[in-house]
């Protein structure tokens, strides 16, 4: 078995996800606080489709850009799956980056990215992307699911500044949620997402409940919206590498 086999993109979670299980509890703006965070390996990989593959995916295209002595940002690191995956495919003198506004999450990611942390300098940071953070150095960035999460007012912002602290030939790997401003096409998509999560153990309480967590907090684009928020930031290509009705991945080259 070769390396790249043994490679396991999601582990085991350290909870299963019932956070909506109860059609009693009173539902809040969702957070990534530690109840989600006790959970979210197994919320992710049942909640996006193809998540592993996208991993994989996002994975491979990071290695072909990223470049010795640079930095890899993995902006959203959430638990750090990105980085445990990656740090395999990657020359030991890239450093890695994670920025998260969760403590939670970065705790748990410190806890899964500990046994790479003494080959490779590894950096967790707490910060606030809808307030600007640095890049600089950067081969390549990830953006997993983050930016629908990121307030509208913010976002060209946000996806200027990596720009520009990115180096000449580097590239953004960006995954998504996505809106259609085609009325009948969105709701089919929408229906045949929550039958997805209705296989993967769902029940219609809970994906109810999420949805109106998620109600005032995830802003998805739509997919031309996107490509003009990148290519207007400077990108000079841009293409999808994925798409699943309303999920899509996009790499974006400086």
């Amino acid at each position: 078995m070769t390396a790249e086999q043994k490679i396991k993109i999601i582990r085991p979670a350290t909870g299963e996800d019932k956070i909506f299980a109860d059609k009693d509890k009173r539902i809040s703006d969702f957070t990534f606080d530690e109840n989600v965070s006790n959970v979210f390996d197994d919320m992710v990989s049942r909640s996006v489709p193809f998540y592993d593959e996208i991993q994989r995916m996002v994975c491979e295209l990071a290695a072909d850009f990223a470049v010795p002595g640079t930095n890899i940002y993995d902006i959203g690191c959430s638990t750090g799956t990105t980085f445990e995956a990656l740090h395999p495919k990657i020359d030991p003198s890239v450093n890695f980056v994670g920025i998260d506004n969760s403590e939670n999450m970065l705790n748990k990611a410190r806890e899964k990215l500990a046994s790479i942390m003494p080959e490779r300098k590894c950096d967790l940071v707490m910060a606030d992307v809808n307030g600007g953070i640095a890049i600089q150095n950067a081969s390549v960035v990830t953006m997993i699911l983050v930016l629908q999460f990121v307030r509208p007012l913010y976002r060209d912002r946000l996806i200027k500044k990596v720009y520009e602290g990115m180096n000449e030939n580097g590239c953004l790997l960006l995954v998504e949620k996505l809106t259609s401003s085609h009325t009948i096409l969105n709701r089919l998509f929408i229906e045949h997402y929550y039958d997805y999560k209705r296989r993967n153990g769902y029940s219609d309480t809970e994906i109810a409940k999420k949805r109106e967590a998620l109600e005032n907090i995830m802003i998805p684009y739509r997919p031309e919206e996107n490509i003009e928020m990148l290519t207007g930031a400077g990108f000079r290509h841009v293409e999808d590498f994925f798409r699943w009705y309303n999920f899509t991945a996009y790499v974006a080259v400086k």
